[in-house]
C-alpha cells in the first residue's frame, strides 16, 4: 500500500495484532473467523479512514484478488478484513453510512471493469438471496466497529470482514453450515444475553440488514444501488 515509514509500519503491524486478538478472544463468538485464523487463511488488509475513498482502488483490487484465488483453490474458510484507523467516533448509524458508501464505490469500480456479478445471488438488495459481488464471486460483509450495541460487533477501530458466499454454500452441502450456525449464535448469546434479532439464514430476509450489525427498522431501506441490477 505504497511506502511507509518505520513508525507506518509498526501501526500497520500494530492493527493487524489487534484484530488478532480480537478473534483469538475467548469471548468472540465468530468460530468460521477462529478457524480462518488458525489455518492461516484469515487475511488482515490496512486502511486509513472509512469514511474516506483513499484506499478504495487498493481495498477493490484484493477483493479481486481474493475472489480470483478462492476460484483456484476452493477449500476451507478464509476471509479478508479490512481495518481502517478510523474514525473511532462514529455511532452506529454513521458506520453504517460510511460502511455503504466503501461498498458502494467498490461496486462501481467492479461494474466499470466488466466484472460479472455473481449468479447464484441477487444485486437487488432488497431481495432475501442478495448478496454482493466482486470480481464474480458472491461476498458478504461484517461490519464491526468501537461503539457497536452488540459486544461481538465491538472493535477498536472500524472493520469490514469480507466473506465469500460460496464457502458457507459448501458447507450447507456437507452439511456442517447449520451447527456451525447454532454454536456462533450460542457464543453471541452468552455474551450479549441475547440472540442478534437481526441474524437470518441467506433466502429468508436480505442479509444487507446484517452488514452494519446495527438493528435496523422494520422499514429500512438499503441505500446501495449495484449499477449492474
Amino acid at each position: 500500500m505504497g511506502r511507509y515509514s518505520n513508525e507506518n509500519r509498526m501501526t500497520i503491524q500494530s492493527l493487524e495484532e489487534e484484530f488478532r486478538a480480537r478473534i483469538e478472544d475467548p469471548a468472540f463468538p465468530c468460530v468460521g473467523a477462529k478457524s480462518a485464523l488458525a489455518k492461516g487463511t484469515l487475511k488482515v488488509l490496512h486502511a486509513c479512514d472509512l469514511t474516506s475513498a483513499w484506499n478504495d482502488v487498493i481495498i477493490h483490487r484484493e477483493l479481486l484478488a481474493w475472489s480470483r484465488d478462492y476460484r483456484e483453490g476452493p477449500e476451507g474458510l478464509r476471509s479478508l478484513a479490512v481495518v481502517f484507523e478510523g474514525p473511532l467516533d462514529l455511532s452506529e448509524a454513521r458506520f453504517e453510512a460510511a460502511m455503504w458508501d466503501r461498498i458502494q464505490s467498490f461496486a462501481d469500480k467492479d461494474a466499470w471493469l466488466g466484472q460479472p456479478y455473481d449468479e447464484a445471488v441477487s444485486a437487488d438488495p432488497g431481495d432475501p438471496h442478495f448478496s454482493l459481488s466482486f470480481g464474480g464471486s458472491a461476498f458478504f460483509v461484517v461490519g464491526l466497529h468501537p461503539n457497536a450495541s452488540r459486544p461481538a460487533r465491538r472493535f477498536p477501530r472500524p472493520a469490514l470482514v469480507f466473506n465469500l458466499h460460496d464457502q458457507f454454500e459448501r458447507l450447507r452441502e456437507e452439511g456442517r453450515y447449520e451447527r456451525m450456525r447454532e454454536r456462533i449464535l450460542e457464543r453471541d448469546a452468552a455474551i450479549a444475553g441475547s440472540v442478534n434479532p437481526m441474524l437470518a439464514r441467506h433466502g429468508e430476509i436480505s442479509e444487507a440488514r446484517q452488514y452494519s450489525g446495527r438493528i435496523v427498522e422494520s422499514d429500512w431501506s438499503c441505500p446501495f444501488r449495484d449499477p449492474r441490477a
